[in-house]
């Protein structure tokens, strides 16, 4: 049975940046994972995943130096064990800028902002659960639960009820989040304002 996270990664990510920028960056987490359960190995990330790819060499070649180049990133930026490289961060930043824009912004995006409010008693709850010093921000806890509830899934384990239904709120909230990032993305929502990342 195939892995998931073995089809197409590079290719897939790629689609993923333009159509859905909350999916690019849960793949990207889910990339660093693959390679960590690979140890930061090329050889084994062609074993393990290049070598089930049913592409021609120059492809597979262009594949290899993808996995090669986030393998430098991870190691560069220290993020071997735990952690995300810096397109994630800056993925986490632009999406931070247009949130608070947005939220700032009540009478042109009011159903943004009444989702964020049905949203923020499981961030507060979420954030509640972890020591004040290493709380993430707001999105990032989102991301946090939406992230571990994929590899509950994946692992075939069950979710509470109430767990479920956080999660289904979180998803909205970021889901319409991602959407107005790409209506942004093709039109700026807010001039030349909005900082670039």
């Amino acid at each position: 049975m195939d892995n998931p996270l073995l089809d197409a990664i590079m290719i897939i990510a790629q689609q993923k940046r333009k159509e859905n920028i909350a999916e690019y960056l849960l793949y990207l987490w889910q990339v660093e994972d693959l390679l960590r359960a690979c140890h930061l190995d090329i050889d084994t990330v062609d074993k393990a995943v290049i070598s089930r790819y049913d592409v021609d060499e120059g492809t597979r070649h262009e594949i290899r130096e993808w996995y090669e180049s986030l393998i430098k990133m991870m190691e560069l930026e220290n993020v071997r064990e735990k952690g995300h490289i810096r397109v994630c961060h800056n993925v986490l930043i632009r999406l931070n800028d247009l949130h608070q824009q947005l939220l700032a912004d009540q009478g042109r995006f009011p159903d943004y902002h009444a989702d964020y409010y049905r949203t923020l008693p499981h961030i507060v709850q979420l954030r509640s659960s972890l020591p004040e010093a290493e709380r993430p921000d707001e999105l990032e806890t989102c991301f946090n639960a939406l992230y571990g509830v994929m590899m509950l899934h994946l692992q075939g384990k069950e979710i509470s009820q109430d767990t479920a239904a956080a999660i289904s709120q979180i998803s909205h909230f970021i889901g319409m989040l991602a959407a107005y990032y790409k209506r942004d993305e093709e039109k700026p929502l807010f001039g030349d304002d909005l900082i670039e990342n």
